[in-house]
């Protein structure tokens, strides 16, 4: 039992421990996008379904001595694909689809050895049923979430603020060639032990209306998928939510994917967690609380409040679908079908949210479509229970109908243009039409990128975070007078407002991963049009452009990517400021936008500007003009001359250091520590 049970919980703990590992590993070369997590959650998802299509077809079809000898044979095979570093080859270029691109750098990096490590729970546990078959496994499965949340914990508190990433990398590359020795040990001592033909009782009777014996119908195993299925895709819903505005990071990947494993603990340990009248009654409630949380616009950056409704909300979704697999569970006999439809419900839930979603839908609706999904099932669910818990289900399932409705409406509100890719949603909307007033802005998910205003006298004005009063206004503006013509790159186009300040022999070049945005500038916007600069805009990570690129001389480059979005946390990084140095003249200045509700990113430049030997100040700006936002810029200079010029100086602050921020590099960063 000891042997079995040690195998199933360290394969667990290397199968999520991976994943956070892998995904920091690859998210700055996709621009830091949340989609990023998500697709790797299909990945993970789908190759689980394959290893547990592996472990039923095996136990079904093949001798104990084959599927031993098959096992350890992958096993020994899977050692030759470590360690799991992906090639530089994956780096992308900024034409590909980056979903595909995502999913092709997954399997070659670590297909093998996940696919392996996804075997272990549903196969061990077959070996074990086989050699005590008077006890059940089930238990082995709530162990293996349990080992599954302690890695998902463990990472962001315990690894990822002592361990330098690429050393985590070789770390578990090692601790995986244990776990395939052990593997072979458990399959070895499963040829070996004694059988008895005792009968198997399950803990659990299988559910009201099928036998114990009988083999699960067809309706049945399709429960089974869609309960598994809608707790899938609301993992992948919420996870979307609560990063988009934030930063996609290992902490608020892992917060609601622990939650969902604490539900198959508590569900699949003992039936003393899972009531179901109790848990009808509070996901009716909790349904209700998060479609209106979702709906109401004024709540969208109430940072605490949507963390709290929507992680607590899956909470009570997942006990739902997986309270109601384990009180359907068959008899041991057939666990490993039990488990390949859990697998499949699984994967058909991310591959909704993670690649369909994005393509067929125009905004992130898939969460509201996700709640009246579950209200449905809940509804369903409990048509044998009381009528009331009927009449709260369908109360609950009326209004996340009616709150989807009111956020779809909301949504298209003077929106004019809406699409939808692998990088986020955009939307452009006019306001005021018909007065001078009449403006037109970028809606980048939830946040302003740019806003021109219509009327010929304004057209042309800077607004927002690019006023003349703002850190880049005023840096362009203290250049112009004594260099002309001057080179300016951006990363970050948004609706192109910088391009406003060019002059005659200007060149301005852009620097954009999204090709919605390019599109977007040039059809819906005119800044870019309209300037008297020359205008390039190179499609693409703006720092892996930056890396390949020969040296291009820029009096002024601006950082123009956090803020409160998913920020790219690559383009902050030691190495990183290094790479914009090599395309600096002397006396340039490097203008790091760190506008942000949540985070408070100006010590972590300061610290990346005294690393080098260069010089830093803040400039703030209260947005008091009518054209202008309230904006955080961070100038960094090599020249402190550059930075005393009257229109930087007469506004500059200092930035207090701070003793216990370590400095951000590709290896080690830490946004916990500059959360506001």
């Amino acid at each position: 039992m000891l042997l079995y049970a040690t195998t199933i919980f360290g394969s667990a703990f290397l199968l999520f421990l991976v994943q956070p590992i892998i995904a920091k590993q690859i998210l700055p070369w996709f621009g830091g996008s949340a989609t990023v997590w998500t697709t790797c959650l299909v990945f993970f998802q789908t190759t689980l379904l394959v290893g547990y299509a592996y472990a039923d077809a095996t136990v079904r079809h093949l001798s104990e001595r084959a599927q031993v000898r098959l096992h350890v044979v992958l096993l020994a095979a899977s050692c030759f694909a470590l360690p799991i570093v992906p090639g530089a080859q994956w780096k992308p270029l900024g034409t590909e689809n980056p979903s595909w691109l995502i999913l092709g750098l997954l399997a070659a990096t670590i297909g093998l050895p996940y696919f392996l490590l996804s075997t272990t729970s549903p196969l061990v546990q077959a070996w074990f049923a086989r050699s005590f078959p008077g006890r059940s496994p089930y238990r082995l499965f709530a162990l293996s979430n349990l080992a599954s949340m302690l890695a998902l914990l463990g990472y962001p508190f315990a690894l990822e603020p002592r361990v330098a990433t690429r050393a985590q990398a070789y770390g578990w590359s090692a601790s995986y060639v244990a776990f395939a020795l052990l593997t072979a040990v458990s399959a070895w001592f499963s040829l070996r032990a004694p059988r008895r033909t005792a009968e198997i009782k399950p803990a659990v009777a299988s559910g009201p209306s099928q036998s114990r014996d009988a083999p699960p119908t067809f309706g049945r195993q399709l429960l089974w998928a869609s309960l598994a299925a809608t707790g899938s895709f609301l993992l992948l819903a919420v996870s979307n939510h609560i990063c988009q505005n934030i930063a996609s990071i290992p902490l608020l990947w892992i917060v609601p994917l622990s939650l969902y494993l604490l539900s198959f603990i508590l569900c699949f340990d003992s039936t003393r967690w899972y009531h179901r009248e109790i848990f009808a009654a509070m996901l009716a409630a909790g349904l209700g609380v998060m479609a209106y949380t979702l709906a109401d616009h004024r709540l969208v950056h109430n940072l605490q409040l949507q963390i709290g409704v929507f992680c607590a909300g899956l909470f009570l979704c997942c006990m739902f679908c997986h309270g109601e697999l384990a009180r359907l569970k068959p008899p041991p006999r057939y666990l490993t079908r039990f488990y390949l439809m859990v697998a499949l419900g699984g994967a058909i839930g991310s591959v909704l949210v993670g690649l369909l979603a994005p393509i067929v839908l125009p905004a992130y609706f898939e969460l509201g479509f996700g709640l009246v999904a579950c209200a449905a099932l809940l509804m369903l669910q409990v048509r044998p229970l009381h009528p009331i818990f009927v009449t709260l289900a369908a109360a609950s399932l009326l209004f996340s109908l009616g709150a989807n409705a009111w956020a779809i409406r909301d949504f298209y509100d003077y929106t004019i243009l809406a699409t939808r890719n692998f990088y986020g949603v955009l939307r452009v909307q006019d306001w005021d039409k018909g007065t001078r007033n009449h403006h037109r802005s970028l809606i980048h998910g939830t946040i302003l990128h740019g806003t021109q205003y219509l009327d010929p006298d304004l057209e042309r004005q800077a607004t927002t975070y690019y006023t003349a009063s703002s850190g880049v206004g005023r840096a362009l503006e203290s250049m112009h007078p004594s260099l002309r013509p001057i080179k300016v790159g951006i990363i970050g186009l948004g609706a192109g407002t910088i391009a406003t300040y060019g002059s005659k022999g200007d060149v301005y070049r852009f620097y954009d991963i999204n090709p919605a945005v390019i599109g977007i500038a040039r059809s819906d916007f005119s800044f870019l049009g309209k300037s008297d600069a020359s205008i390039a805009v190179a499609l693409g990570d703006a720092r892996l452009n930056l890396e390949r690129e020969p040296p291009q001389g820029f009096d002024l480059l601006a950082i123009d990517a956090f803020s409160s979005d998913a920020i790219p946390v690559h383009l902050i990084t030691s190495e990183a400021l290094a790479v914009y140095r090599r395309h600096m003249r002397p006396g340039g200045i490097i203008a790091f936008h760190v506008t942000n509700r949540f985070l408070d990113l100006a010590p972590v430049v300061q610290k990346l500007a005294e690393a080098q030997g260069l010089h830093a100040v803040l400039v703030a700006d209260d947005g008091s003009d009518m054209l202008a936002s309230r904006s955080d810029w961070v100038l960094v200079s090599d020249s402190e001359a550059a930075l005393k010029v009257p229109a930087i100086d007469e506004v500059a602050e200092s930035i207090e250091p701070r003793p216990d921020l370590r400095l951000w590099t590709d290896d080690f960063n830490n946004i916990v520590q500059v959360l506001k």
